[in-house]
């Protein structure tokens, strides 16, 4: 499950603005706000509203993980 801090975290580590996050995921600005003020999972929010910003954030390499505690990764890249 998706939590705020998650988010937060993806959004930092690939250094998106919120508005960025909102055209990538297909969702209001204002929802990634509000998403971003919580504590938690996102037990609330609309399951395809979860994910389509896990969808985004994974396209963009970012991997959520949530052994132990939840948290966020870059993926590597594949030697080419």
């Amino acid at each position: 499950m998706l939590t705020a801090e998650q988010l937060r975290a993806a959004r930092a580590l690939i250094r998106w603005e919120q508005s960025t996050v909102a055209e990538k995921a297909g969702v209001s600005v204002e929802t990634v706000k509000r998403l971003e003020k919580l504590d938690g999972p996102l037990l609330s929010t609309k399951s395809a509203t979860i994910h389509a910003l896990e969808a985004a954030f994974r396209e963009a390499g970012v991997e959520f993980t949530n052994g132990g505690e939840p948290g966020v990764k870059l993926r590597r890249k594949d030697p080419a």
